[in-house]
């Protein structure tokens, strides 16, 4: 391609798309790594259970497991004999295969251990009396009293971290209470950082009049370890053109070969600055390379910014003062660190806030100004920081800065502005789901997750769902509500300011293994009265949800085993089902498809968004709406077996 000429000055946009696009073949690796060395690192595919957890019935106390009808009616006064079993658990202990407990037999359990098979409750030492060859109950416990259930906090099939998160002891906890020995990060780029000028000496190093230390690189080398890169320090180079050139040669085309490189001084057009020089004659000489693709921006400051792809890898020479240098590198060189280490592509966080001062700015460059936050009687105040360029505290004392634009002389004081956040770690959840969960919607959270979008998920239910978006504690509430009345779905149950995003049609249904063939035959009313008869033990949703609403309307009032046992997800139903802790449960095709249970269909019903309307136009927010409208999200649900 043609060289454009040096200090050409364009606008940000022009030059921002220019460097877009000589960098757009790049994309992010993965690697699998073990836990251990996670922390910090972008997952790159989502950790789903393999198990449940707990993996067992667990005893919250130390006591005996009972059948909790055996226990109804006791009282200090009226207690009631029970049988203790020879056999006793503690934690870490299992009863043998088949064993399980009779009716009016107690067996004595420590806090953790397996609760077995027959028992329905656990009921606390202090609630007992020992006597000779067993205990009397003093107080009656409930079904369900004092156990923790199978998979009530994982569900096996759950995604328990989504991909794109950054690491942390708490995601790290999750994934190690699944299982998982090895996690796929993306890997780390490596980008190359040199100084360059005689001028520039290394900390510590004895410093002469004309001198400067190099804090460039420090803190180059730092923001981009922030943005989940590997640092590769390259030194202090002096001006000379043959050494510069076979040290960016090296990091290139050679064995030590990096992925970004980065080069802090020498923009300008001042004699013995050889940065712009160098680069040009490289990019002329070797294959594969866009060039300089811009060398002067309209920026104030950073201006003399110098933008280049050489041999396929980018390469950016920004100014030598430290805040027009901080500021290209934010504006240029960040987004594409954050897109190739799985840090995501959004903007910075962003804050309200007022000037309570004037500030003055000339025409023609996109200004930054640097502040200070201050909380002030109506929230945050923003405080220019009058430093130039040059200055390296500036930097250091500031909070964020404002971008004023180019077309733009001053912004008068008591003004409203966005405050852009320096610190990238300070910055909450871009979406809150509180709803039902739906397999469809985990879809789309996660095309939300690869865009760089943080998002969190509380399945609670519809109903929750419904009560968070009215409370405005939520964006979003995943509802699948019917109305007896009418049969319309979730619109009657909409609070006021809360609108509906259609979403689609699923379907929902009995599951049970395929061994079951008496529940696989007969009628839809025998289907029923098989379910409510009691003979088998269900797995429930909890209450609120609208999946648990469709259970009760067709069990009509009947309370089978496991009535108790709530599962929060439809992953979770069909675990429970697959692994022999539950006979039946209702949950999506979908999800019975896949854990290969077997589906008797029970209704068509309609999932959509609750969205408060003072939030639909929240980025995030707008970006699921806008899901909506691809064609190609849309097949992709039809495959999961979600219509519209």
């Amino acid at each position: 391609m043609k060289q454009r000429q040096f200090l050409e000055v364009v606008d940000e946009e022009v030059a921002r798309e220019r460097f877009d696009a000589a960098c757009a073949h790049l994309e992010p690796r993965h690697e699998v790594i073990p836990l251990e060395s996670a922390l910090g690192r972008a997952l790159a595919v989502d950790v789903v259970a393999a198990v449940d957890v707990t993996g067992f019935d667990r005893s919250n106390v130390d006591g005996f497991a009972v059948h909790a009808e055996d226990t109804f009616g006791a009282e200090e006064l009226k207690p009631i004999a029970l049988h203790v079993a020879e056999l006793s658990l503690a934690a870490g202990q299992a009863p043998s295969p088949g064993f399980a407990l009779e009716p009016g037999v107690a067996m004595s359990v420590a806090t953790g251990a397996v609760v077995p098979r027959g028992a329905d409750a656990v009921l606390m030492v202090e609630d007992t009396e020992p006597v000779a060859g067993g205990i009397r109950v003093t107080r009656a416990v409930v079904p369900g009293g004092n156990i923790t259930y199978a998979g009530s906090d994982i569900g096996r099939g759950e995604t328990v971290v989504r991909r794109g998160a950054r690491l942390t002891s708490h995601e790290t906890g999750v994934i190690a209470a699944v299982g998982a020995a090895d996690v796929t990060v993306v890997a780390r780029p490596r980008v190359a950082i040199l100084s360059t000028g005689d001028e520039v000496v290394a900390p510590g190093a004895e410093i002469a009049v004309g001198q400067v230390f190099d804090s460039n690189q420090r803190m180059l080398l730092d923001a981009v370890a922030e943005l989940g890169c590997e640092p590769v320090a390259g030194g202090i180079v002096p001006d000379d053109e043959a050494l510069l050139t076979a040290r960016l040669e090296e990091l290139l085309v050679g064995d030590a070969a990096v992925d970004v490189v980065l080069l802090s001084g020498g923009t300008s057009k001042g004699e013995g600055d050889l940065n712009a020089t160098v680069v040009h004659k490289l990019a002329m000489r070797l294959p594969n390379s866009a060039g300089v693709v811009a060398h002067g921006v309209a920026l104030k400051p950073g201006k003399p910014v110098l933008l280049a792809g050489i041999a396929g890898t980018p390469v950016v020479v920004l100014p030598g003062f430290p805040t027009s240098a901080i500021f290209t590198f934010y504006e240029f060189v960040a987004p594409l660190l954050r897109r190739l280490s799985g840090y995501g592509t959004t903007e910075r966080p962003v804050l309200p806030a007022t000037v309570p001062l004037r500030i003055t700015s000339a025409t023609g460059r996109t200004e930054y100004n640097l502040v200070e936050l201050v909380e002030g009687p109506v929230g945050l105040a923003a405080y220019p920081i009058g430093a130039g360029s040059g200055s390296v505290t500036a930097f250091g004392r500031a909070d964020g800065f404002i971008r004023i634009p180019a077309d733009t002389e001053y912004v008068e004081a008591g003004a409203k502005v966005d405050i852009h956040l320096l610190n990238p770690n300070l910055r909450p959840a871009d979406l809150v789901v509180i709803g039902s969960h739906c397999v469809g919607l985990d879809y789309l959270l996660g095309l939300l997750a690869d865009r760089g979008f943080n998002v969190k998920m509380v399945p609670v239910g519809s109903s929750g769902g419904i009560a968070a978006v009215g409370r405005g504690e939520a964006d979003v509430a995943g509802v699948h509500l019917m109305d007896e009345v009418t049969g319309e779905y979730n619109a009657p149950f909409l609070p006021e300011g809360v609108t509906l995003l259609p979403g689609y049609r699923r379907r929902q249904g009995v599951v049970f293994r395929k061994t079951d063939t008496d529940l696989a035959a007969g009628s839809s009313d025998e289907l029923r009265a098989r379910l409510r008869s009691g003979t088998r033990r269900m797995v429930n949703r909890n209450p609120g949800s609208g999946t648990r609403v469709l259970i009760d309307r067709l069990l009509g009032g009947a309370e089978p085993p496991g009535y108790l046992h709530q599962a929060k997800t439809h992953h979770a139903v069909a675990a429970a089902v697959a692994q022999g802790r539950a006979d039946w449960g209702v949950t999506l095709d979908t999800v019975a498809r896949k854990a290969g249970l077997e589906f008797r269909f029970l209704q068509d019903e309609q999932f959509d968004l609750a969205i408060p309307q003072a939030r639909r136009d929240r980025p995030a927010v707008r970006a699921l709406r806008d899901l909506f409208g691809d064609p190609g999200v849309v097949s992709r649900l039809k495959d999961l077996g979600f219509e519209r």
